[in-house]
């Protein structure tokens, strides 16, 4: 049998019997829940002070109120809060400490609201700062990205289709690439933050309150957009945890395949790029191995990520409306999104900043696989020539260089000519990489000028954009 517990509860005037010990501790959310202190104290906060500004609460009570929870607070951050299993949860352990401190004005702090809307704000006070950072993060990794796209921009390295060389790109071109698809993540996140940014406070436990508030006072002091229409939608609504996870879904499958590219170009078979020995480890028992650990373990996380949001579905794809127990179960996958999240950006926009690029052995890579092909395809159209017709005369040009073991640029010019008479001399030209990659001179282009003037854009967007979030 189940040992039982006599604490006190907070809500224990209905039940005859204690709850059993193991329940206590298996339905108590304090030991992660905790975290959220700040933002429960800054709710508890606008909540006492709306109470008083309604008449609810006098202003003696309300002075109580905030300076006790500045006391609580105080104590927490000093590491002498001691947390209670026995009271579930961060609510009821702060305003238990609160009432033991102040007395009978801290028993009325929790008029006119629920441990349902309270958690709901709680919740998204705190995420809404997380997303700030995060986003914070992703401009500091698209920075360094911009860092080593202007040191690289006239760096050619061969770009892929299917993993086989296709045609030479630019070093700094390919990472503007990731740039873009990080700039997709932030409006995301953006998005994500103002669809969030509604308050769910005053909803009570479901239908609302008897008591005159003032939910867009409190809306106010609180930097929501506004209160919540729908009490019963206000507690049971997920949907922004299911949202920001989703998104953060979508970065670390960005950023897994960072990870893919660098661990391939820093292998001894790219040999593209060297990651700083700060971001790599050895091997226990092979003394020559750099092991690129972070991109690895970055692409692990990314599949964690993706079971986060597979559990938030599930969680609340069978729940009625309103609030259920099971909605405990948001917080840990939530926080361990944006912890990891959190981690992975940092380690990124650090790492970033320090990879070298090995110029010998990206060239030599993007001259096999007759990378140019496209080019003298484009030439001969130039010529008179129709697509289809250049693209036969191309691919015979490279089944010669094939049997030969030499690329487009190495054939005679009368090797060329047997193909096509329209070929002469100036072929040359466009057959060497840099002309490659410099006829490709227009926006989104691979062309060196093409890649700085995309940096010059993409700087001045994130300074205004960082601007704009400061504001």
């Amino acid at each position: 049998m189940h040992e039982t517990t006599s604490s006190a509860k907070p809500w224990a005037g209905r039940f005859n019997a204690p709850t059993d010990a193991f329940v206590e501790a298996f339905t108590a959310s304090v030991d992660f829940d905790q975290r959220l202190y700040r933002y429960d104290i800054q709710g508890s906060i606008a909540h006492a002070t709306m109470l008083a500004r309604q008449g609810i609460l006098t202003e003696a009570e309300r002075a109580a109120i905030v300076q006790g929870l500045e006391a609580v607070r105080a104590r927490i951050e000093a590491g002498e809060f001691a947390w209670s299993i026995p009271l579930e949860d961060v609510h009821m352990n702060l305003e238990s400490a609160l009432t033991a401190d102040i007395g009978e004005a801290g028993k009325k702090l929790h008029t006119g609201r629920s441990r349902n809307d309270q958690v709901a704000t709680d919740v998204r006070l705190w995420l809404r700062d997380e997303i700030d950072g995060i986003r914070g993060e992703i401009r500091r990794l698209q920075q360094a990205l911009l860092d080593l796209a202007e040191r690289e921009a006239e760096t050619i390295l061969p770009g892929f289709t299917h993993l086989q060389v296709a045609q030479p790109i630019t070093f700094g071109h390919h990472m503007l690439a990731w740039l873009e698809m990080l700039e997709r993540d932030r409006a995301r996140l953006a998005d994500c933050r103002r669809r969030m940014n509604v308050m769910p406070l005053g909803a009570a436990a479901l239908a609302g309150t008897t008591y005159p508030i003032d939910r867009h006072y409190t809306a106010e002091l609180l930097g929501f957009d506004r209160p919540a229409e729908n009490s019963l939608d206000a507690v049971s609504d997920r949907d922004f945890a299911i949202e920001f996870t989703a998104d953060a879904a979508i970065l670390m499958m960005h950023l897994s395949r960072f990870s893919e590219e660098l661990i391939l170009w820093s292998s001894a078979q790219f040999g593209f790029v060297e990651l700083s020995d700060s971001f790599c480890t050895g091997s226990s028992i092979m003394p020559q191995k750099k092991n690129p650990d972070v991109p690895e373990l970055v692409r692990g996380k990314s599949g964690r990520i993706f079971g986060h949001l597979m559990g938030l579905l599930t969680l609340m794809k069978s729940q009625p409306l309103a609030y259920n127990k099971d909605n405990q179960e948001d917080k840990e996958p939530l926080f361990d999104t944006v912890d990891n999240l959190k981690g992975s950006l940092k380690v990124y926009a650090d790492m970033m900043g320090n990879v070298t690029c090995n110029h010998a052995r990206m060239r030599a890579a993007a001259k096999q696989g007759f990378s140019t092909a496209t080019d003298l395809a484009d030439y001969l159209v130039r010529k008179g020539i129709p697509f289809r017709d250049a693209h036969e005369v191309v691919g015979k040009a490279v089944a010669l260089g094939v049997r030969e073991g030499r690329d487009l640029s190495e054939l005679t010019l009368a090797e060329l000519r047997s193909f096509s008479a329209a070929i002469g001399e100036d072929v040359f030209a466009v057959l060497t990489l840099e002309g490659s990659v410099a006829a490709r001179d227009h926006i989104g282009g691979t062309a060196p000028a093409q890649v700085r003037a995309a940096i010059e854009r993409a700087r001045e967007r994130l300074s205004a954009e960082a601007h704009d979030d400061v504001r």
